[in-house]
Parts: structure tokens; C-alpha cells; sequence
């Protein structure tokens, strides 16, 4: 986010907002034209943006005083300043520099408990009747065990799956497309490629994947950074060597 943007959207947010302050008892907007839509809309998308700036900003403990920010609009549009245009981007650089430290402050913070967590989760996972750890980290337990050949890493399989973080929370699932999946081997995430050269066509594992052996540091939405997974993988086929 920089502060810099959309100014001239903020600037129409202020003079509604000082417009309705002035008077004690505010009509209600006559929007009988479609320009006058357009206009109230223009007004209403730079209010909710510009509270989206003031709560990002109280968010790092800064606190703009919204009197001043509505002079500053008025002496802007009036071309006048109490300070020069290089002090102003110096100002509002600074100003975005502190949100940007910050934030990458809270990242790390976040980052250091899903780390912690997970390890957790790890240690506690490894240590029930029926789990393997391999060299990796990988973990896997074998919920039905097949007799049909096993994949290597360049061959194409067909799975069916689902994906859990480890609260539970689903963010994958071939069962719910009703649609197999079909994938080269050696294209997936560290993981599943030495995971499902583990399993034997017809069986069904659990793997809890820890996040280096996953997606790491990368976000995937539903997946934040660090992020162990848990799928369950069932081997139906391996449809083509390399």
C-alpha cells in the first residue's frame, strides 16, 4: 500500500465528509441522474478506502489526525501548502516506509508461530502407533496397503486425495471434483514425489508433510508460509512411465 495513491480519490472522500460536518442535519443526496450516481459512487468507493488507510495505519500505532489530513485536502485543491511538494513525498515516503518495517515485523512474528506450531505438530505426529518419519521428515501411516506395483519419480499417476492444514481446515480434495488426479511424479511438491514411490498401486497413506518438504515460505492462499500439511493419498493407478 502507498499512501501516495489514489489522492485524488481521498481528496473528493474529505470535502464530502467536511460538506457533511458543516451542516447539523445533512439531506439526504438527490441521485436522480446517473451522473449524480456516478459522482456519489465516486464519493463512497474514496471514503472506504481512505478508512481502510486510517485502520492500516492504527494498525502500526500511527494515529493521523483527521483534521489535519482534511486541511491539508482543502489547501491542496485550493493550491496552496505550508510545505514544499519534495518535502511532502519525502514525507508520505517515510511514512510508508515505517507501514512497510512493520509489517514485515508482524510477517516474521506470524511466521516464527506457524514455525513453532508446526514443529509441534510434528513431534506430537511422529510419536503415535503406526507412524513412520523417513530421513526427509516425511511423515506417513499406511491406512490400506495394496499389492500392485509401486510409481518411481518420473512416472505418471492417477491419485485420488485430500488436503488438510493441521487444524483441519480442507483447502484440496479430488473426492469433492469426483475427478482423480493425474500428474508426472517428479512435478509435484518434495513431499508427495517421495511419498507416493512409498505406496503400492491400490493402497491408501496419510503423509503429514513438514513445510520445507511442502511449499515453505511461499502463500498460497488457504496454505500460509511454513504451513505442515496433511494429505490423504489414494494410489488408483500409474497411467505412464516417462
Amino acid at each position: 500500500m502507498r499512501v501516495t495513491t489514489k489522492l485524488s480519490l481521498i481528496a473528493v472522500a474529505m470535502l464530502t465528509l467536511t460538506a457533511c460536518q458543516q451542516e447539523q442535519q445533512p439531506e439526504a443526496p438527490a441521485l436522480d441522474t446517473e451522473q449524480a450516481k456516478q459522482a456519489y459512487s465516486l464519493g463512497v468507493s474514496a471514503g472506504r478506502y481512505l478508512e481502510s488507510t486510517i485502520q492500516e495505519y492504527e494498525k502500526i500505532a500511527v494515529e493521523l489526525d483527521s483534521e489535519l489530513i482534511m486541511q491539508g485536502v482543502k489547501d491542496g485543491l485550493a493550491g496552496n501548502s505550508s510545505v514544499s511538494d519534495d518535502e511532502i513525498q519525502q514525507l508520505l515516503a517515510t511514512l510508508d516506509e515505517q507501514y512497510r518495517a512493520k509489517q514485515a515485523e508482524i510477517a516474521a512474528a506470524e511466521s516464527e508461530a506457524v514455525i513453532a506450531a508446526g514443529k509441534a505438530y510434528l513431534e506430537q505426529n511422529a510419536g503415535k502407533e503406526g507412524v513412520t518419519v523417513t530421513d526427509s521428515g516425511l511423515q506417513y501411516e499406511v491406512l490400506e496397503q495394496g499389492d500392485g506395483a509401486k510409481p518411481v519419480a518420473t512416472d505418471v499417476v492417477k491419485v485420488h486425495y485430500t488436503g488438510t492444514l493441521t487444524d483441519g481446515t480442507k483447502f484440496d480434495s479430488s473426492y469433492d471434483r469426483d475427478a482423480p488426479a493425474e500428474f508426472p511424479l517428479n512435478r509435484v511438491i518434495p513431499g508427495w514425489t517421495e511419498g507416493v514411490q512409498l505406496m503400492n498401486v491400490g493402497s491408501k497413506y496419510k503423509f503429514t508433510i513438514p513445510s520445507e518438504l511442502a511449499y515453505g515460505e511461499r502463500d498460497m492462499g488457504v496454505i500460509t508460509p511454513h504451513s505442515v500439511l496433511v494429505f490423504e493419498v489414494e494410489l488408483l493407478e500409474i497411467v505412464a512411465g516417462e
